[in-house]
């Protein structure tokens, strides 16, 4: 279990959305005073592919998700409080049954 704060104080929020899948998912973008940046986002039903340019570690906030990391056979489910990491120019497929998945997503070093 991560523990994924409820906001994040003294940064910048780029208000243009990152819109992927005809909308089913979106998030924005923000940056913190180190540069460092992290995108927040919702997922609504449906099954999806990222790739990966950096290294990510996907914090789910609220819902439900399934996982397969590129390279993998098997899935993961995650829920709040959950995390899952992709390697850097690799990807994985997320799909969510019902609701909305809320996440966090830090671009690892």
């Amino acid at each position: 279990m991560s523990s994924i704060p409820n906001e994040f104080a003294g940064v910048t929020v780029v208000t243009k959305a990152n819109v992927y899948f005809d909308g089913k998912v979106v998030s924005h973008t923000v940056v913190f005073p180190d540069a460092a940046k992290k995108t927040i986002g919702l997922i609504y039903p449906g099954k999806f592919h990222f790739g990966t340019d950096k290294a990510e570690r996907m914090e789910i906030v609220a819902g439900q998700c399934r996982v397969k990391l590129d390279g993998q056979t098997g899935t993961t489910d995650h829920g709040p409080g959950q995390f899952f990491e992709v390697a850097a120019k690799s990807g994985f497929d997320i799909e969510v049954d019902q609701g909305i998945c809320e996440y966090v997503c830090s671009f690892l070093p």
